[in-house]
């Protein structure tokens, strides 16, 4: 079995079970503009590339142009940053799997589409024992995933080869980013998307539950 020395999470649909708070924000914005909500659950298609994405993609196609985008953004801004951590929580295992890890040694770090401010306010709230090498969300700094170059950047920062390091998400985004980083991929079936995804997005090892991960460091796979 492959040594690996880092870990590089994916935040949303990975590390915490988001989707409520930003389902509940979207459906707020789209009531304010008349538009049909969407129910929780089929906001775990539309997440992954960003806010901004997530905001066109629930808006109904032929309504886009007529409203101010950037306004309606504004106002999905505003009202995640008051509800953002109501009903988000950690998953179940994942707590005790990134303290696992951290004390044996393994480097960690976060790289999210979700925007830069919240990612690092969330993993400072659940995670806040645990040294993460960085916290990344959407930024000027980076393009967003699956453009490798924030992933190539934590690797640079641990200080090891991007095959050394496991790149592991819940979705088609992350496997992308992963192996345009040249990383290893696990995709986690707990997120909010599909084992056919993961599986069709060739990721190299499939997780069920949080604590699959630590097979990847005690020689074989459970």
């Amino acid at each position: 079995m492959k040594k690996y020395k880092g870990i590089i999470f994916d935040l949303d649909g990975t590390l915490l079970d988001t989707i409520e708070d930003l389902g509940s924000s979207m459906n707020e914005v789209l009531r304010h503009y008349g538009f049909p909500e969407h129910p929780i659950d089929a906001y775990r298609m539309m997440v992954g590339n960003g806010m901004m994405n997530l905001l066109k993609t629930s808006i109904p196609p032929e309504e886009r142009k007529r409203i101010d985008i950037h306004q309606a953004f504004q106002m999905f801004q505003q009202v995640y940053a008051e509800r953002y951590v109501d009903k988000t929580v950690p998953y179940e295992g994942i707590p005790e799997l990134v303290t696992w890890l951290a004390a044996r040694g393994v480097k960690l770090a976060v790289n999210s589409n979700k925007r830069d401010d919240y990612s690092k306010s969330l993993v400072t709230k659940f995670f806040a024992s645990i040294p993460f090498i960085h916290i990344y969300g959407e930024q000027n700094r980076f393009p967003r995933k699956p453009d490798p170059a924030a992933a190539l950047d934590i690797a640079s920062a641990m200080g090891a080869a991007p095959e050394d390091i496991l790149y592991i998400g819940d979705s088609e985004v992350d496997m992308a980013t992963g192996r345009n980083a040249g990383m290893d991929t696990v995709g986690v079936l707990w997120g909010f998307r599909s084992r056919s995804e993961l599986e069709a997005s060739e990721a190299v090892y499939i997780a069920s539950k949080p604590k699959n991960i630590r097979s990847l460091f005690d020689e074989k796979m459970k």
